[in-house]
């Protein structure tokens, strides 16, 4: 049965993409069998893995929607244990389909259900906005992470999507947990990072990697060549970051993950944000 991850935030410009298709690369790099899912419209995990989703015979919203059977949609990426399901403009067709079908939030699960004996690790790049998109991949997935950037508005909408997490668990997949908090475009010479770091950890325990993404421009360059990190420049400080995050999450228990923190803790994220906004 696949390790199924969700890579959600609902804020844009967090690194979510980038740790999606990064991590989906290192994991395959370890020798598991990994398939990376797009369910953003915009298809840069897509795009940032080499493939050009303008040219996609099948996508995401082919098998969401019926039309095809996840198998067609597969793509190759990387040395037969890297497969990609690519999106395009057409999930936006998908988020509308979604809503009119019965049972529309759970398409996904069952579709990567035909196929979950298949890949030791799914990676699913959620969309940044809490859609019926990312409902689906919360349903369908076992840990979500949350990419983090250490900065003023990390924490905007946070409580809304721990809300978002809770509920799902809740009402559609009991077994939803949050896999770890990870903090993206890190530089420890700024103070602000530190402290927001320090709250992370205060509101997430554990759930905190210990692993810290830095801010790096080859790791910033990588998707315009439509390559991974670990592709492009294997020994950039991005590509040995994601190697550490790799190494830690094989390295986790099952029962070492955290359920998603309580409406108490919401409320205490949504003050802790309303504090630095003041």
């Amino acid at each position: 049965m696949s390790h199924i991850i969700a890579i959600a935030n609902q804020k844009g410009g967090v690194g979510k993409t980038t740790t999606a298709i990064n991590l989906a690369a290192v994991l395959a790099e370890a020798e598991q069998r990994v398939l990376l899912v797009d369910m953003d419209a915009q298809g840069n995990a897509t795009m940032g893995v080499g493939v050009d989703k303008n040219a996609l015979e099948a996508t995401v919203c082919d098998f969401l929607l019926g039309d095809k059977g996840v198998s067609e949609a597969l793509e190759v990426v990387l040395d037969g244990d890297f497969y990609l399901l690519g999106a395009n403009a057409d999930m936006t067709a998908a988020e509308v389909g979604l809503r009119d079908m019965q049972n529309g939030r759970t398409a996904l699960k069952r579709a990567l259900a035909e196929i979950s004996d298949s890949f030791d690790y799914v990676i699913v790049d959620c969309p940044p906005a809490l859609s019926m998109l990312t409902i689906n991949a919360l349903a369908a997935a076992r840990g979500v992470i949350i990419p983090m950037q250490c900065e003023y508005y990390a924490l905007e909408g946070l409580s809304d999507l721990l809300g978002t997490i809770d509920s799902v668990r809740q009402m559609i997949n009991p077994q939803l947990a949050v896999e770890g908090v990870l903090r993206t475009m890190y530089d420890a010479r700024n103070r602000l990072t530190g402290d927001v770091s320090s709250q992370l950890i205060d509101y997430f325990g554990d759930a905190v990697y210990e692993t810290v993404i830095p801010r790096n421009v080859r790791l910033a360059e990588a998707p315009s060549h439509g390559l991974p990190i670990i592709q492009y420049d294997g020994a950039a400080s991005g590509a040995v970051a994601y190697r550490a995050l790799a190494a830690e999450i094989l390295g986790r228990d099952d029962s070492e993950m955290v359920q998603a923190p309580s409406s108490g803790a919401r409320r205490a994220v949504s003050a802790l944000f309303s504090r630095r906004r003041r």
